[in-house]
């Protein structure tokens, strides 16, 4: 089959880890990345599955440049990571991991995190996280992830902590198991400035999660939300898109967050990637791409959503994710968003970051009841943000097909012990033995 290049960039070899010439070329209704290693040979990932070419996606950006980059440059992208200052994004989002305990033990996993007596960052440690974040990116949106950040006694005390050096926006990633058992703890996490979680909700069937988690979850995460409902604590529901586990379960997914707002505030869906825990090393089959799942949220909630409210993210590469903009009306959704016909128009990769953690902190957050004594203009503010619901997704790098020019623009970074800043799929990233360039490092 004739193909088409489309994009000349660099990748990984998954088995070698080595920097590899990469292009990202289109065949008819889908674009592969094809790459070649000297010494462990071809490789051929597909990118994209669509009738709507991929380049018709695609927008430009203009740079951003660190103002405090933590490491220099060396041996080139992606092994001085830190930020260097070839990076060419601010941070949006900066990922504290608070544990690699964990009290699952899931088919997929970034952290390939363990139910295992390990020793847990002290609260010092934390501390020094916090201030190198401030001192490299401000105060943006922190997320407090792990292992599972809940099975720590004292996770109040962290989120307090990142209130009290200033940052306006943190949110615990979670498996909602604790959250839903011990409502005291829900209670402590809002006292002490939670704003939002990051729920693990891979559907609303007990029969995906014994498939992907190993036990059947649903009654305890819906108890989870209600405990967040309870205690004003803004809910996203994050689905881990597995083909042949539940693609059909999307438009179920989204019916369920609609049917919980406002205290759920949106639907984050995130197509399975292969580093981690893996099963096996991934075929084409074993993928769902960004325009794909797309589609299946326009087909399975019956065009209640249309792909053309759907847009390129702002901050990230084009090719890292998408999102729409809703408000709630009757139970239905009623887009804020519209893509331009115009989708390669260059935007300042600054402002967009600056829109994205604003949009987080404001949208993702709980949103507090309309109170009689507010002025009408007041009450028509307070309708929106209510109503307000966001459905995105996020397509994160493997080494099959990690692209460096989508790991210079991330805006999601991962804090160290050490106080760098590690961008989140190459943090994540391992070859076919497991072998990491980050993670392990940090572990060590």
């Amino acid at each position: 089959m004739t193909h088409e290049s489309l994009m000349h960039t660099e990748s990984l070899c998954p088995i070698c880890l080595r920097v590899l010439e990469a292009f990202i070329v289109e065949e008819s209704d889908h674009a592969l990345m094809i790459k070649t290693c000297p010494e462990h040979g071809s490789f051929e990932t597909v990118l994209w599955r669509s009738k709507t070419p991929m380049r018709e996606w695609i927008r430009t950006k203009e740079r951003a440049y660190i103002n405090n980059p933590m490491t220099e440059i060396d041996k080139g992208c992606p092994f001085d990571c830190g930020l260097c200052s070839a990076h060419r994004q601010h941070t949006c989002t900066a990922l504290i991991e608070v544990t690699s305990r964990c009290n699952l033990s899931c088919r997929f996993c970034f952290a390939d995190a363990l139910d295992a007596k390990s020793n847990d960052p002290t609260l010092a440690q934390l501390r020094f996280q916090f201030e190198s974040i401030l001192k490299a990116s401000g105060r943006c949106n922190i997320q407090l992830s792990g292992g599972e950040p809940t099975v720590r006694d004292d996770l109040a005390e962290i989120v307090s902590m990142g209130v009290s050096l200033g940052f306006p926006f943190i949110q615990v990633n979670t498996n909602g198991i604790r959250m839903g058992k011990d409502e005291a703890y829900v209670k402590a996490l809002k006292e002490a400035g939670l704003s939002s979680i990051f729920l693990q909700f891979d559907g609303i069937d007990d029969a995906i999660y014994e498939k992907l988690r190993g036990k059947g979850l649903f009654a305890v995460k819906a108890q989870a939300i209600e405990n967040c409902r309870k205690y004003g604590i803004g809910v996203v529901l994050v689905p881990t898109i597995v083909p042949h586990v539940n693609v059909d379960s999307i438009g179920d997914i989204v019916r369920f967050g609609i049917s919980h707002s406002p205290t759920v505030r949106g639907v984050h869906f995130q197509p399975v990637s292969y580093f981690g825990r893996i099963p096996e090393p991934p075929k084409d089959e074993d993928r769902i791409t960004l325009p794909e799942v797309m589609e299946q949220i326009c087909e399975q909630t019956h065009h209640m959503v249309e792909m053309q409210s759907m847009k390129p993210p702002g901050c990230e590469n084009a090719l890292c994710s998408f999102h729409g903009n809703y408000l709630i009306e009757e139970g239905s959704l009623k887009p804020v968003t519209k893509r331009s016909c115009c989708s390669s128009d260059s935007e300042k990769a600054e402002e967009g970051a600056n829109k994205a953690k604003a949009f987080v902190a404001r949208n993702w957050s709980y949103q507090k009841q309309v109170e009689e004594k507010l002025s009408d203009w007041d009450k028509i503010l307070s309708a929106i943000a209510n109503n307000a619901f966001s459905l995105s997704g996020m397509a994160f790098q493997d080494a099959w097909n990690v692209n460096l020019e989508r790991i210079r623009d991330c805006c999601i970074h991962v804090s160290t012990v050490e106080g760098k800043l590690i961008p989140f799929c190459m943090y994540n990233i391992t070859n076919m033995d497991g072998t990491s360039l980050y993670r392990e490092a940090k572990r060590a």
